[in-house]
């Protein structure tokens, strides 16, 4: 009884934003090597070339808003990198590209866009806006200790200029593991502590 209870409940649930945001992105449809070179406005046109393949890579329900959005915020002028529209979803979407490693200021200034972007443009029947920095290095302090852990409008995911090797993949499966491997020990500890 239960089981059917909660299988009709996840049936009947809104569509979760977390479940719509990948880690990682794979962009080998840029056709670039990623260079100390490489600026945001480099990625952003990059994308913009390729929308439509863009669009797949994102994944169900994306449709384009807007590039260099303006927002007004009391007397200054900022501007979101990339805007969309999930139609599952039923709520914009602001993309913030970032070449290098994920900071606290990167969150922070997500999150303010995301806040104005819901009181200035998000209309009635919208969800709230969610917010997604495209980094091409991840900082798990920054994951951890922000608004990104646990959050349900903000994320972070990185970006891939292209798949991994094979070899690639298992050092990150066995790395995967081994964090799984230790949280269950931490876990299982009577006093809460570490073996």
């Amino acid at each position: 009884m239960k089981s059917e209870a909660a299988t009709l409940i996840e049936q009947n649930a809104p569509p979760r934003p977390r479940d719509f945001i990948r880690d990682p992105y794979i962009l080998e449809f840029l056709d670039g090597q990623p260079q100390a070179s490489w600026y945001e406005k480099d990625v952003e046109q990059g994308l913009l070339d390729q929308l439509q393949k863009f669009l797949l890579e994102l994944g169900k329900g994306f449709a384009f808003v807007a590039r260099q959005r303006h927002l007004r915020i009391e007397d200054e002028d900022t501007f979101v990198d990339l805007v969309f529209y999930n139609y599952i979803l039923k709520c914009f979407v602001l993309i913030e590209l970032k070449v290098g490693k994920l900071s606290h200021q990167d969150v922070g200034q997500l999150d303010m866009y995301v806040r104005v972007f819901d009181q200035q443009i998000r209309q009635e029947g919208d969800n709230p806006t969610i917010g997604l920095i495209l980094c091409s290095e991840r900082n798990e302090a920054v994951a951890r200790y922000s608004l990104l852990a646990g959050s349900e409008q903000i994320f972070a995911s990185r970006y891939q200029p292209w798949l991994p090797t094979v070899a690639e993949l298992q050092a990150e499966l066995t790395r995967d593991r081994a964090l799984i491997e230790n949280a269950q020990v931490v876990q299982h500890q009577p006093d809460g502590g570490t073996a």
